[in-house]
């Protein structure tokens, strides 16, 4: 992939990318740690249909269809997976662990798994999504059970010197992808085509989609302000305006873009207002991005757009990287309360991402991208150049 270089270039081109022998050493003795202030000596941790991060984070396994891995502190682990066909790459790409299939029920399997190790009427930790019927028979199996979830977010905030290396990989493909869609997009296209367009743009360099979304609306008559989560069969034209928000992942490292473009034509003069307090707001945002800084602060910063007599429908800030991290926050005249009690900390990445609209909800702009915080503030992780895009045929 042409501009990267030498070192990501490097795990670009691995068969399968994996981590150092130290970074799944760090991570492991980070969760073991967060095991052990939870008084447990095992834990259960569950992904299912292509989501659960915490397994790929602690295996080098993203999850298909089912993953269940048996956790206990100074073990190996042991990974169930669904179906009978998958185990065999699993075991290729995972670390130092060791693979089955789950059988007729991976949870089933990994309580039986639990029994030999001496786990029955202890307390389990547990990572990840369950049915209320599988928390139900954990706790008919256990003492109790602890959902540490949360403790695994809070691993994931701040991220090692390698993940970031993958996050700009994420952050690169994503780029291809919105590149891609301003050179190729043409009248006549719809949201469908629009999709297609994007993944040209990262598909054959390894990257995968994470999200497309696309808001496309005459500036004349608008009725989208939003990026829209469903392509719609809505065809461009010359005065529309498209809104976009795209993320690439590279092995559930993911970049995450967004921007604004007009069609064939110059913007409104509505359009041009909505994007101008936009570009303040990011500004400002990342204005007050280091550590130390708190929720509060880049709520205030963000106060430009009331100013303009403008608001917000989308989250301004969120973490990101390991799944929708804190801080979460939205604007003054749409607040996601309460603020989270925290500061931000070197190693976070954020997408900062002001989706400004009018009052009436109909007319809207977005923008922004990821950045990481580093000692003296914040970095960029996209090259895709920032403002407001026309797109010209």
């Amino acid at each position: 992939m042409d501009n990267l270089p030498e070192r990501l270039t490097a795990i670009l081109n691995q068969e399968y990318p994996t981590f150092s022998e130290q970074e799944f050493a760090r991570r492991r003795n980070a969760f073991e740690a967060a095991m052990e202030s939870r008084g447990v000596r095992h834990a259960i941790i569950r992904g299912a249909l292509k989501a659960g991060s915490s397994i790929q984070w602690l295996t080098g396994w993203p999850v298909t269809a089912e993953a269940v891995i048996v956790y206990s502190i100074g073990e190996i682990p042991k990974l169930y997976i669904q179906h009978t066909n998958h185990p065999p790459l699993a075991r290729k790409l995972v670390h130092k662990c060791e693979v089955t299939w789950g059988g007729a029920s991976s949870l089933e399997s990994a309580i039986g798994d639990l029994k030999v190790r001496g786990a029955e009427n202890e307390t389990i930790g547990l990572v990840g999504m369950y049915s209320l019927a599988q928390v139900e028979r954990l706790q008919g199996f256990a003492s109790s059970v602890v959902d540490m979830t949360r403790d695994y977010i809070r691993l994931r905030w701040i991220k090692s010197e390698e993940e970031l290396d993958w996050f700009r990989i994420g952050a690169a493909l994503s780029d291809r992808g919105i590149s891609a869609l301003k050179s190729g997009l043409r009248t006549g296209m719809n949201e469908r085509d629009m999709g297609a367009l994007v993944e040209s743009g990262y598909l054959d360099q390894g990257g995968d989609n994470q999200i497309h979304y696309f808001g496309v609306t005459s500036m004349a008559a608008p009725d989208c302000c939003v990026p829209r989560q469903f392509p719609s069969t809505r065809k461009v034209s010359a005065g529309d305006v498209l809104t976009t928000e795209i993320s690439s992942h590279f092995w559930d490292y993911s970049g995450q873009v967004l921007r604004t473009f007009t069609i064939d034509v110059d913007p409104t003069p509505l359009y041009q207002e909505l994007h101008d307090a936009a570009d303040a707001a990011f500004k400002a945002i990342v204005g007050v991005l280091r550590p130390g800084a708190r929720p509060e602060e880049i709520v205030e910063a963000a106060s430009v757009i009331e100013d303009a007599g403008f608001t917000t429908y989308d989250d301004l800030v969120h973490g990101y990287g390991g799944g929708y991290l804190p801080p979460i926050l939205g604007s003054k005249s749409r607040m996601n309360a309460p603020l989270p009690d925290m500061e931000l900390e070197a190693g976070m990445c954020l997408v900062v991402q002001p989706n400004v609209i009018a009052t009436d909800e109909k007319a809207g702009v977005q923008t922004g991208e990821m950045m990481l915080i580093t000692e003296t503030g914040a970095e960029r992780m996209h090259s895709f150049p920032p403002g407001l895009h026309n797109i010209r045929f």
